[in-house]
């Protein structure tokens, strides 16, 4: 692969998704969860709508969205991948849409933002998350938000700096059904 000056963003290839789970099993091993990741390259390559391999179709486009395989029920999510001056997966932004009803208005909701721990304090994870900032502004979308564990003191630090300028939403409590809770629920009323 060319070597640049610079890190390179853009969305997620085929071929990037090998470099995506080992990112995602760093994150979880951070998070000390890594015996929680079902996630392999099969089910991660039929989740994500990719962009093309060809390097030549760069995306985002010049319009600052997504050139990439549309998003669906079954592929959700998309994925920004940061690629150092030589060309090495360093770090990614995983995330899909969502919609706020008082706005009317479309947002990103980012999944995960992981950067390799040797790639930390160059800016990468400052700079995925300006990507994701101009998509959601070339969509005319309301927001960017995630979630960050309580005790992620670093992480917390960093995106309520004055760079960043993330606020903490301690009104909100985020709420979830998952593993034999969904069939239950799903079930409620039969």
């Amino acid at each position: 692969m060319a070597s640049s000056t610079a890190p390179v963003v853009r969305h997620a290839r085929r071929e990037d998704v090998p470099a995506i789970l080992g990112l995602i099993r760093e994150l979880a091993d951070y998070e000390h969860a890594l015996s929680s990741v079902e996630a392999t390259d099969a089910t991660l390559a039929s989740t994500i709508a990719f962009a093309p391999s060809d390097p030549s179709i760069q995306s985002p486009g010049p319009d600052g969205l997504p050139i990439t395989e549309p998003v669906s029920p079954s592929k959700p999510a998309r994925c920004l991948v940061l690629t150092t001056p030589q060309g090495d997966v360093a770090g990614m932004a995983l995330y899909f849409y969502n919609y706020s009803t008082w706005r009317a208005r479309p947002g990103i909701f980012l999944e995960d933002l992981y950067v390799k721990q040797s790639e930390r304090k160059k800016g990468y994870g400052k700079r995925l998350l300006v990507e994701l900032a101009k998509e959601v502004e070339a969509m005319q979308g309301g927001r960017l938000e995630w979630n960050v564990l309580k005790w992620n003191e670093p992480s917390i630090k960093f995106y309520e700096s004055e760079a960043i300028g993330a606020q903490m939403m301690s009104e909100w409590v985020g709420m979830r059904v998952d593993g034999e809770g969904l069939p239950k629920l799903a079930k409620l009323l039969d």
